[in-house]
C-alpha cells in the first residue's frame, strides 16, 4: 500500500473521529437541555417563590446541631419528637428548630434583662443564669406538651372515624388503613404504623416493637386491640354490639378525661411558673433600691445574715419551681434519657473512676446488691447499677463543692462587713453626714490593728491594748478611751478570726456528710478509727 493511500485513511479516520466527537456533544447538549427543562418545570411547582418558614428552620436546625451548647438541648427535643413523628425526619427537624428558636427568642431577652439588673452581684448573677437554663428546658417542654396534646385530641376523631370505617368496611386493617390517607394530621402517621405492623410478617414482635415508641399508652391500647381483632376474629357482647367497638369507646372516654385533666391543669397552673420566679429575678433591684433609700439596711444586706437569706430566697424559689413543673407535667414520653451510652457509662469507662466507683457499689450476691436489684426492676428502670453509683458520687462531689463554695462566701461577707460597716454608737437611722463620715473613718482607723491581728488565732487583749497604747492615733487619748477602743477591736478580731478557725472542722464535716448521705458502702472503705467515731 503507497503511502498516499495511508495518508486517506488517517485522514478520513480522523474526519470521522471528529464529526463523533461533534454529534455527541450536539446530541448531549440538546439531551441536557431538554432534562433541565424538565427539572425547572418540576422545581416550578415546589421551589418556594418568597420567604418560607420551612426552608428556615430545616437551615436553623444545622446551625443548632453545630453549636455544641444548642446541640444538647436540639437531640433531648429530637428525642421527644421523633416519637409523635414516626419516620418523618422532615417533621422532626422542622419542630425542633422551631421550639428551640421560641425559646432562644425568650431566653436571649431574659438573659440580657437578668445581667442589667444583677450585674454587681456575681454570686447573684452566676445563680440566675444558671437557673435559666432550667427554664430553657421547662419552655421546651411546654411545646412539646402541647404538640403531645395536639396528638391526642386528633386520636379522638382518629377512633371516631375508625369506629365508621370498621362498620363499612367490618375489617381491623382496612379501616384503619382507609382511615390514615389523611397527610395533615400527626396521628395519620401512627396509623399508617399500626396499620404496618398489623399486615406485617411477624405482627406479634413488631408490635412489642411499637410499644417502646409509642407516643402515649392509648395507642398502645388500640394497637393491641387491633391486634387481638384481627388475629382472633371480632366477638360480640351480651347485648349484640361489637367488642372491639366497645373497647375503642373505652379508650375514647379515657381520652376525653385526660385531656379535660389536662386542660384544666393548664388553666390552674397558667403562669404560675413565671410568678414562682419573678422573686429572684428582682432581689438585686430590691436591694439597690432599699440601700438607696433607707441607709440602716446596709447593716443587714451587707452582712452575714442578709447573705444567707438570699441564698435561701434563691433556693425556695427553685424548689418551688420544680415542685410546680413536676405537677403540671402530664407529657407521656417526657423520659428520654439516652439508655445506651449515657454519660454515666462513658465516665464508668475511664479506669480510676471505675476503681473508686467500685468501692462504693455493692458486691454482687450481698444483700445490699439484691436490694437494689430488686428496686431497678420494680421500677422497671433501664438504668445499671453503675450508672446509679457514678450519679450519686458525681452529685455527691458536686454538692460538696456548692457547700463549700457557698461556705467561703459566708465567711467573706463576714470578714468584708466588720471592714466596711460604720463603727459609732449613734443610731444609724438618725445619723447625720458628719456623724457617717466620723463613723467611716474611725472603721478605716481600727482596720489599721486589725491587720495587725488578723489571722493570729491567740490574741489577747493585752497584745491589743500594747499596739492602741503606742500607737499614733491614741498618742493623747484617755484611759476610758483606749479601753473601749481595746474591747472594740477584740470584739473584731475575735470575729474575724473565728471565721479561719471553723474552716477545717466545716472541711472535714462536709467531706464525710457528704460520703455518709451517698455511699452506701461507706463502712467497707473507712479505716476502723473512722467507724468507732
Amino acid at each position: 500500500m503507497s503511502n498516499q493511500m495511508i495518508m486517506y485513511i488517517m485522514g478520513g479516520s480522523v474526519f470521522l473521529l471528529v464529526a463523533i466527537i461533534v454529534a455527541y456533544v450536539v446530541i448531549n447538549k440538546a439531551m441536557n437541555k431538554g432534562e433541565k427543562k424538565y427539572i425547572r418545570e418540576l422545581r416550578q411547582g415546589t421551589k418556594a417563590s418568597k420567604f418560607s418558614s420551612e426552608i428556615l428552620y430545616q437551615k436553623l436546625y444545622m446551625i443548632y446541631l453545630k453549636v455544641p451548647g444548642i446541640k444538647r438541648y436540639l437531640i433531648k427535643l429530637r428525642r421527644r419528637l421523633e416519637i409523635i413523628s414516626v419516620q418523618d425526619e422532615y417533621q422532626t427537624r422542622r419542630k425542633a428548630a422551631e421550639i428551640l428558636t421560641r425559646a432562644l427568642a425568650v431566653l436571649v431577652p431574659l438573659t440580657i434583662v437578668i445581667i442589667a439588673l444583677a450585674h454587681t452581684n456575681f454570686l447573684i448573677l452566676s445563680i440566675l443564669l444558671i437557673f435559666e437554663l432550667f427554664m430553657v428546658e421547662t419552655i421546651m417542654d411546654g411545646m412539646v406538651n402541647k404538640v403531645d396534646n395536639k396528638l391526642l385530641k386528633e386520636q379522638v376523631e382518629f377512633f371516631s372515624e375508625i369506629r365508621h370505617a370498621y362498620h363499612e368496611y367490618n375489617m381491623v386493617e382496612e379501616a384503619i388503613y382507609q382511615v390514615s390517607q389523611n397527610d395533615e394530621l400527626e396521628v395519620s402517621r401512627q396509623g399508617e404504623k399500626i396499620y404496618e405492623i398489623l399486615i406485617s410478617d411477624d405482627p406479634e414482635e413488631e408490635l412489642e416493637k411499637y410499644y417502646d415508641i409509642a407516643p402515649n399508652s392509648y395507642l398502645k391500647e388500640f394497637a393491641g386491640i387491633s391486634y387481638l381483632t384481627r388475629e382472633f376474629g371480632d366477638r360480640k357482647t351480651e347485648s349484640g354490639a361489637s367488642q372491639y367497638l366497645k373497647n375503642l369507646n373505652n379508650i375514647t372516654e379515657e381520652m376525653q378525661i385526660e385531656i379535660l385533666k389536662r386542660d384544666k391543669l393548664d388553666y390552674v397552673f397558667q403562669s404560675l411558673s413565671v410568678i414562682a420566679i419573678l422573686p429572684i429575678l428582682f432581689i438585686e433591684t430590691l436591694k439597690n433600691w432599699s440601700l438607696s433609700n433607707f441607709s440602716f439596711t446596709s447593716s443587714f444586706y451587707n452582712g452575714k445574715l442578709g447573705f444567707i437569706i438570699q441564698i435561701a430566697i434563691i433556693a425556695l424559689t427553685f424548689i418551688c419551681y420544680l415542685l410546680i413543673r413536676k405537677v403540671k407535667d402530664t407529657s407521656s414520653n417526657s423520659n428520654v434519657k439516652d439508655t445506651q451510652n449515657p454519660w454515666q457509662q462513658k465516665l464508668y469507662r475511664i479506669p480510676p473512676i471505675k476503681k473508686f466507683v467500685n468501692l462504693f457499689m455493692p458486691k454482687k450476691g450481698t444483700k445490699d446488691y439484691k436490694k437494689v436489684t430488686n428496686l431497678l426492676k420494680d421500677a422497671a428502670s433501664k438504668d445499671k447499677m453503675e450508672w446509679i453509683y457514678v450519679s450519686k458520687i458525681a452529685l455527691a462531689i458536686l454538692v460538696f463543692i456548692l457547700s463549700l463554695f457557698l461556705m467561703h462566701r459566708i465567711h467573706v461577707v463576714s470578714i468584708n462587713y466588720v471592714y466596711t460597716s460604720p463603727t459609732s454608737d449613734y443610731d444609724l437611722i438618725s445619723m447625720s453626714d458628719k456623724q457617717a463620715k466620723d463613723a467611716m473613718d474611725l472603721t478605716e482607723q481600727d482596720n489599721k490593728f486589725l491587720d495587725m491581728f488578723k489571722g493570729k488565732i491567740n490574741t489577747t487583749k493585752k497584745d491589743i491594748e500594747l499596739k492602741v497604747r503606742y500607737s499614733t492615733y491614741y498618742a493623747d487619748a484617755k484611759e476610758e478611751e483606749i479601753t473601749a477602743a481595746v474591747d472594740r477591736l477584740y470584739t473584731k478580731v475575735q470575729t474575724i478570726n473565728s471565721e479561719y478557725v471553723k474552716w477545717p472542722e466545716v472541711l472535714v464535716a462536709l467531706v464525710f456528710t457528704t460520703l455518709r448521705i451517698y455511699g452506701s458502702n461507706l463502712d467497707a472503705i473507712l479505716p476502723k478509727n473512722f467507724k468507732k467515731a
